[in-house]
């Protein structure tokens, strides 16, 4: 048996440990073989050496994880202690882009900062994962950051619409008002990182373009970041259209939940085949976010691990 002390003087208590200890509970629960006991600024560690050892390399992690952040959420101390330590904190500049009123835009997991450091080597990425797990947000902010540094003359977001079988005519209104329910999301984000004066001048100048994936046939995307939301909801055929757009100096993020794809039952999804087909070209990257990574309510990351199973 061993047993060390770790001083604790110099942490806010309650960011590492919750109100209530209900974080110190959480840590226990992946180290039942250890006994933790909390006092005043100090922690007692007691267990067999290895398992001691191993949790003072977590638990530092911890430390250095409130350090950087000034944060540490029950999600966090789950991907510290399931997840490389080094490979989890290693990228220090999480903030993507200064969004509207000052609002720092930023990488808030793992695979959100891998989805940005990926995208600085290659020019096309698959982000798969979960509602809630970020990719729209991330994409479109590492979007708009090289739009305003220069690096691309465009933006643009499309996606699937797949509720209205992308034959919007029934639907009342102009077509900016039959497309804007199914592209709510995308400008949800942009509103946050691109002041409204200057959004709308972007959209009206078409340096910012949102539409239907239907309306890519036929183009050939330049010197554009290209973002393809609810990717899982398009046909073989309209993926392999869209992907083939790709022109030079573009960059391309495909985003996409394989959970939630709407296509008739009979149709497979060209997220799906995309993947089977291109998954081994180094070329292409493909991050796959998960339960970690959600930052909605906690409930949220509790109703996809229920549904897992």
């Amino acid at each position: 048996m061993n047993e060390i002390i770790i001083d604790l003087e110099n942490i806010d208590l309650v960011v590492l440990f919750g109100s209530n200890n209900q974080k110190l509970y959480k840590i226990r629960e992946f180290f039942p073989k250890l006994k933790l006991v909390a006092r005043g600024n100090k922690l007692m560690v007691i267990g067999d050496n290895d398992q001691v050892l191993f949790f003072e390399n977590k638990f530092q992690s911890f430390i250095d994880h409130i350090n950087q952040y000034n944060k540490l959420t029950n999600s966090q101390i789950e991907r510290l202690i399931m997840e490389d330590v080094t490979k989890v904190l290693q990228d220090k500049e999480d903030v993507i882009l200064h969004g509207t009123d000052g609002k720092l835009i930023k990488a808030r997991t793992a695979n959100q900062r891998k989805m940005v450091k990926e995208m600085q080597t290659n020019d096309m990425m698959f982000a798969l994962g979960p509602a809630g797990t970020g990719k729209t947000y991330t994409a479109v902010a590492i979007a708009v950051k090289s739009l305003k540094s220069k690096e691309v003359k465009r933006i643009i977001l499309t996606r699937p619409a797949v509720e209205a079988g992308e034959n919007l005519g029934f639907l009342p209104g102009d077509l900016k008002e039959k497309l804007d329910p199914y592209m709510q999301p995308l400008y949800d984000s942009l509103m946050d990182m691109i002041p409204a004066d200057k959004l709308k001048d972007y959209l009206e100048k078409g340096i910012i373009q949102i539409a239907p994936l239907a309306f890519m046939r036929g183009r050939t995307l330049d010197k554009a970041f290209v973002i393809l939301d609810e990717a899982q909801n398009t046909t073989e055929s309209q993926m392999k259209m869209f992907l083939t757009r790709m022109g030079k100096s573009a960059k391309f993020i495909i985003n996409g939940d394989e959970s939630q794809i709407d296509l008739p039952k009979r149709q497979k999804s060209g997220l799906s085949q995309a993947r089977e087909i291109l998954e081994k070209l180094k070329e292409i990257s493909f991050i796959f976010l998960d339960e970690q990574d959600v930052i909605r309510h906690k409930l949220v990351k509790q109703i996809i691990k229920a549904y897992k199973n």
